[in-house]
């Protein structure tokens, strides 16, 4: 919120005899929800890319009117059947979509529903970041350059955990759980958890983070996999969205740790 002088200059504050003004509390209680609303609107967007949940064509022309859901919705990338992926760029009730191919042609669609796919299910990744780049795409909700790891094609037999981000320290467990709150993931029980979805069924990959005293030294454990219910999965029955995003989590919860002046030589 600025305010302006009787010279049209922009003060760097609200006056303080403004502040409790009705239409100034107004519009500051205005601002906030717009904020707020702009957030949801992405964070629901970013839930159906995360799930690649097929999502009704009518219901992204009806939310389309709106600025927040048009500014979560532009340039995804979006699959509205067989061959028929492109950056989405319109929806209007009587043309349809307006989807940029790979080839940069416009096309018009009119499917029933689209997918926003998870970047790991996209078989043209690399192509769609660099005509992406191309294109000079801004994704409110991140799907091109969404960090992914690829799962490997041959795992052991058995094996249930990745070892790859063990050994983290944090100097507290407080440390770790409070990354763990600004990358937005829950802690359950020691773990890191984030909930993914494969083919309908929920997965949760878990980081064990630590389960002593809050206020002492921690090392990050092993990267696992379980159905809701607790069931423990093996590696190989890892779908590739949970695994990226496992991955993912991990990855990120662990670039926190103390770093050793001989680790960050290396």
């Amino acid at each position: 919120m600025q305010c302006r002088n009787a010279k049209g200059r922009v003060l760097s504050s609200v006056p303080p005899a403004l502040k409790e003004d009705p239409q100034v509390v107004r519009l500051r209680q205005l601002t906030e929800w717009l904020d707020r609303h702009e957030a949801a609107c992405r964070a629901r967007v970013d839930e159906w890319m995360v799930r690649s949940l097929p999502v009704p064509t009518a219901l992204v022309v009806q939310v389309w009117a709106d600025p927040a859901w048009a500014a979560a919705l532009r340039d995804l990338v979006v699959a509205a059947g067989p061959g028929e992926v492109g950056f989405l760029r319109d929806a209007d009730a009587s043309r349809g979509l307006g989807v940029v191919t790979l080839d940069g042609d416009t096309v018009r669609l009119r499917p029933e529903s689209v997918r926003v796919p998870h970047p790991v299910l996209l078989d043209d990744l690399d192509e769609l970041r660099e005509f992406g780049a191309e294109l000079g795409v801004e994704q409110q909700v991140r799907q091109l350059f969404r960090q992914t790891f690829g799962k490997p094609a041959e795992l052991p037999a058995g094996q249930t955990s990745v070892a790859d981000f063990r050994g983290g320290r944090f100097e507290q467990l407080n440390h770790a759980f409070s990354r763990c709150r600004t990358l937005g993931y829950p802690v359950r029980g020691g773990d890191a958890v984030h909930t993914a979805h494969e083919n309908g069924v929920a997965v949760e990959a878990r980081f064990w983070l630590g389960g002593d005293h809050p206020e002492g030294e921690t090392w990050t454990g092993d990267l696992r996999w379980a159905l809701a219910d607790g069931t423990a999965l093996h590696l190989a029955d890892v779908g590739p969205v949970a695994w990226s995003e496992g991955m993912r989590m991990a990855s990120s919860i662990h670039a926190g740790r103390v770093v050793a002046e001989d680790e960050a030589v290396a």
